[in-house]
């Protein structure tokens, strides 16, 4: 392989269009000057859509772990109880950053590679009448599932007055999201998965509804205080020192996925999606998760008879290609296969060959071909012409 040629294909950070690469190379410009106000008007604009809300979407200079914890200090009040619901890693985060603000968390913890069912978190509210806010993540990374979040939203407005976090990070920007129309009340996103651009941008949509909550609440938190980022970008600036390159990089980015049409990134990603889970099927490989809830920019695969460690290194060192690892307890018994943002059909069909030889490399017996020819058979019968 060449020395410097890098296939990278995991759940972020994800490559970055060279489009987006030109747009944060322009000079910097003073962040009280009117040129970043302009730029945060037409980001403020485009970002309502891409999370299907008419409320602003604050921004901050953060990670997206940042911007999760920011939806928890904010809309969490001293002495309130909540619910996560984890079916993965990120689930868990979730669970661990409540417990370092000594918050009475509930769990309902699902088998990995499961997803959330709204009926039973229905029940257990119903049970518990006294949380105040119930936190989920849309697609958990981890495990490539994507969470039925309309439904959640649905069955917990039907018998909580909870408020609905999400975590949205590995999939705002790549799937539908109706935060308005789903009863969503705050959901975060990152900058560097179906965005496009490189870490360091958390972005977060917060509801009518929560913003009361947030309004009366005496938690303490100063950076990541959601009230100064609204009342400041109602004034189109930022609170503090905003991240001005990834902040041209977010604009273009967003230009890209209006010029492609909103429902043609989704369809595009599903299609992604279909042409892995036929290829990893074609090749007999188990997948971690069931069709009904795959994720569309993420594959987990659980491989039964090699290793799927020393299939990721080989396929690293050998051609170039980084496919991610499990986490927690499948940290060393999956491998995934990230296909977000700036992927293409090519793209995967790319990554299924090589993953072909890597197999062949290990002593797999395949068909050589026969998983790129099931993700053919699908971009030919159901592909984006």
């Amino acid at each position: 392989m060449l020395a410097d040629q890098q296939i990278l294909r995991i759940p972020g950070p994800t490559p970055i269009p060279p489009s987006v690469q030109r747009a944060m190379s322009q000079p910097m410009i003073g962040h009280r000057d009117e040129e970043t106000s302009a730029l945060l008007r037409v980001i403020g604009a485009d970002l309502k859509s891409v999370f299907g809300t008419e409320q602003e979407v604050a921004i901050i200079a953060a990670s997206g772990t940042a911007g999760l914890e920011a939806a928890i200090v904010n809309a969490v009040h001293p002495g309130e109880e909540v619910l996560v619901l984890v079916t993965g890693a990120f689930g868990q985060r979730f669970v661990k950053i409540c417990e370092a603000y000594d918050i009475h968390v509930h769990v309902i913890n699902y088998e990995w590679g499961k997803a959330i069912v709204p009926s039973e978190v229905q029940a257990y509210l119903q049970k518990n009448n006294a949380i105040k806010a119930v936190f989920s993540t849309f697609c958990e990374t981890s495990t490539g599932i994507l969470n039925p979040i309309k439904e959640l939203s649905s069955a917990i407005a039907q018998v909580s007055e909870a408020l609905v976090i999400v975590d949205g990070v590995s999939c705002v920007g790549g799937v539908e999201t109706k935060m308005d129309e789903w009863g969503i009340d705050i959901i975060v996103t990152g900058s560097q998965k179906a965005l496009m651009v490189p870490a360091g941008l958390a972005l977060i949509a917060t509801s009518k509804r929560a913003w009361k909550h947030i309004e009366t609440n005496k938690r303490s938190r100063y950076y990541l205080d959601l009230t100064t980022y609204r009342d400041n970008l109602l004034k189109l600036t930022t609170p503090y020192t905003p991240a001005i390159s990834l902040l041209y990089g977010l604009k273009q980015s967003l230009q890209l996925l209006k010029e492609e049409g909103l429902q043609q990134v989704y369809d595009r990603h599903d299609l992604l999606m279909r042409m892995t889970r036929a290829a990893i099927k074609a090749l007999d490989i188990p997948l971690l998760t069931n069709d009904d809830y795959a994720s569309p920019t993420i594959t987990a695969i659980q491989p039964d008879d090699f290793d799927a460690v020393e299939f990721r290194k080989l396929l690293k060192n050998e051609f170039g290609l980084s496919v991610a690892g499990g986490q927690g307890h499948l940290s060393d018994k999956i491998f995934r296969i990230g296909h977000m943002g700036y992927c293409s059909p090519a793209d995967v069909l790319q990554t299924i060959a090589v993953v072909e030889l890597g197999l062949m490399k290990i002593g797999e017996t395949i068909e050589l071909g026969i998983g790129t020819a099931a993700a053919q058979r699908i971009y030919l019968s159901q592909g984006v012409r």
